[in-house]
């Protein structure tokens, strides 16, 4: 996130996504930013918030969908929530209610907030990524179906196949194949790469699962238990269970 031109830093509480699709993002940090005043009083698990700057009151409370502006009642797009000590809001409720420009850079993931009334380029760019990584990321927490290899539901290698295919690159159907069939193996892990696991406790050589590497030693698939999703070649599971890589 941004204001004007310059980057909003996040120490201890970064904005996410809600269940609903909306911006969340720590009130205080936010409003201090932009120059109000913020207060808080807090009764276990519930914080009343006021807002208070440049003609304006606002009052909202954790758990409600309505806030306060000036004595009038506001509706939410999502409740005010509250979360490791941080009150979170809807980043559009504050830049509606300030009459702020709001700006929305999908290809750097940054919002961009311009208090002054103009429009700003990306303070920051977001590091360059291969097309079958921003692809495969675009169905995380679609759920696991055995056969699967559609968005509304994929098996490993139906997951991986298709995230190929949205590439123009043609890939057999099971991790077996694959890993029999395509690409060149390789020990030095790049980017997109296959990388395949024998999950099913067997001694065989031959791949039980599929994924495709991330890097930072990450690789993402579709898992039985939680769908498309990150994983650590790292971890205790996964670990002992790779056998290689494939690249296509």
């Amino acid at each position: 996130m941004q204001v004007n031109d310059s980057l909003v830093s996040f120490p201890d509480a970064k904005p996410f996504i809600s269940s609903a699709g909306f911006t969340m993002v720590p009130v205080r940090m936010v409003s201090e930013q932009l120059g109000f005043q913020v207060g808080a009083n807090q009764s276990g698990q519930t914080v009343e918030v006021t807002i208070k700057g440049k003609g304006r009151s606002i009052t909202l409370t954790t758990g409600q969908a309505q806030a306060k502006v000036d004595g009038k009642a506001v509706q939410l797009d999502s409740p005010a929530q509250f979360s490791g000590g941080r009150v979170f809001v809807p980043l559009r409720f504050l830049t509606d209610t300030f009459g702020y420009l709001l700006q929305w850079d999908a290809a750097n993931w940054i919002v961009i907030i311009g208090a002054d009334g103009k429009y700003h380029a990306p303070a920051w760019y977001a590091p360059k990524t291969s097309p079958v990584i921003s692809t495969a990321k675009q169905y995380m927490g679609v759920p696991y179906v055995f056969g699967g290899s559609t968005p509304g539901g994929f098996d490993c290698s139906g997951f991986v196949s298709y995230v190929f295919a949205k590439n123009g690159i043609s890939l057999p159907r099971t991790s077996g194949s694959m890993y029999a069939a395509s690409g060149k193996t390789v020990s030095s892990l790049q980017e997109g790469d296959l990388v395949f696991f024998q999950t099913s406790g067997k001694s065989s050589s031959s791949p039980s699962h599929v994924g495709i590497y991330l890097g930072n030693s990450q690789f993402i698939s579709a898992t039985t238990s939680s769908g498309v999703k990150i994983d650590s070649l790292n971890s205790s599971y996964w670990g002992p269970r790779y056998i290689g890589a494939k690249r296509v």
